[in-house]
C-alpha cells in the first residue's frame, strides 16, 4: 500500500512538472518581438564587392546594405550593421551576436544543417567571358569544345572543374591569381575565362572591345537566402512575405550593383 501511494505520489510530481513546462512553441525565439522591442534590427554580412564595401566617406554600401537598410525601414526599426569575418559568420550568428546574416550566402545542404534560410532573395554564379579577337565567331557552347581551344582560370577554384566538364577537349590553363588568368583573355593567348559573378561582368564593362559575353546566363547558378537561427518560424514567415512583396525592388537593386558599374566612383579603386 505504501508502495502504491509512493508511486501516485511520483506521478503527480511528474505531472504538475510536465503542467507548468511551456509548450514547444513557446520555446522557440521569437526574433520578430525581439527586435521590435529593442528598436534594432542587427545585421551580420561580411565585405565582398559589390555586396557590401566601404565608399569613399566610409560608410557602408552595396546591395546587402540596400537590402538591410530597406527591410529595417519597413519593419519600424533602426538597422545595426555588424561586419564580421566570413569564415566566423555562422558561428557569431548561433551565438547571437545578430539577428540575421544579409551576406550574399549561398543555399548549400551542409549550411542548412547548423541554419535555416529564407526563400531566396538573389542569385549568383559562375560566370564566364571571352576573347573578342579570338573567341568572337565562336558559338556558344559547342565550339569551345575543342582541342584547338584555350580556356582559364584560378586553380583551386569550382570554376576550373566546370570548365574542365563542360569542355573536356579544351585546353585548360589554370594559374594562381584571378588577375592573370583575365589578362590571359585580355591579351588574346586565351579564348574563355570563368570566375564567380559579378566580377566576369565588370571586367567586360571595363574591357569592352576586349572582351564580350558568349551567353547572358552563369555557367553555374546559386541562390541566396537571409540566414536565421534554427527554430525562428515567425522570423521566417515575416521575412519569406517580405521577400515576396519586394521581389521587384530585389531585382532592380541587383541589377544597378552587378550589373552595371554605375556606382563605381562612390567607392576606392
Amino acid at each position: 500500500m505504501k508502495t502504491f501511494a509512493r508511486l501516485l505520489g511520483v506521478g503527480a510530481l511528474a505531472l504538475a512538472t510536465l503542467a507548468w513546462m511551456p509548450p514547444a512553441a513557446a520555446q522557440q525565439e521569437n526574433m520578430i518581438d525581439t527586435i521590435k522591442s529593442r528598436g534594432k534590427l542587427q545585421v551580420g554580412f561580411a565585405s565582398f564587392v559589390p555586396w557590401a564595401m566601404r565608399d569613399k566617406q566610409g560608410q557602408w554600401v552595396g546591395f546587402e546594405i540596400d537590402v538591410s537598410t530597406k527591410l529595417a525601414k519597413d519593419m519600424g526599426v533602426q538597422l545595426e550593421l555588424i561586419p564580421t569575418a566570413w569564415d566566423g559568420i555562422i558561428p557569431s550568428l548561433i551565438a547571437k551576436k545578430f539577428d540575421v546574416i544579409i551576406g550574399g550566402m549561398s543555399i548549400t545542404p551542409a549550411r542548412q544543417e547548423q541554419i535555416d534560410f529564407t526563400a531566396p532573395y538573389s542569385n549568383s554564379g559562375q560566370g564566364v567571358v571571352a576573347s573578342t579577337v579570338l573567341a568572337s565567331k565562336l558559338k556558344w557552347p559547342d565550339d569551345y569544345n575543342n582541342a584547338n581551344i584555350t580556356l582559364s582560370c584560378r586553380r583551386g577554384v569550382s570554376g576550373c572543374k566546370t570548365l574542365e566538364e563542360k569542355f573536356p577537349k579544351a585546353n585548360l590553363r589554370q594559374f594562381d591569381d584571378d588577375a592573370i588568368a583575365f589578362q590571359e583573355v585580355i591579351n588574346g593567348k586565351a579564348h574563355l575565362v570563368i570566375s564567380s559573378e559579378p566580377k566576369p561582368t565588370f571586367m567586360m564593362l571595363k574591357n569592352p572591345d576586349k572582351l564580350f559575353k558568349p551567353t547572358p546566363d552563369t555557367v553555374t547558378v546559386s541562390v541566396e537566402g537571409f540566414g536565421l537561427r534554427k527554430g525562428n518560424a515567425v522570423a521566417m514567415t515575416t521575412f519569406n512575405e517580405w521577400i515576396a512583396k519586394n521581389k521587384d525592388w530585389l531585382k532592380q537593386r541587383h541589377t544597378y550593383w552587378f550589373k552595371t558599374q554605375e556606382w563605381a566612383a562612390q567607392v576606392p579603386e
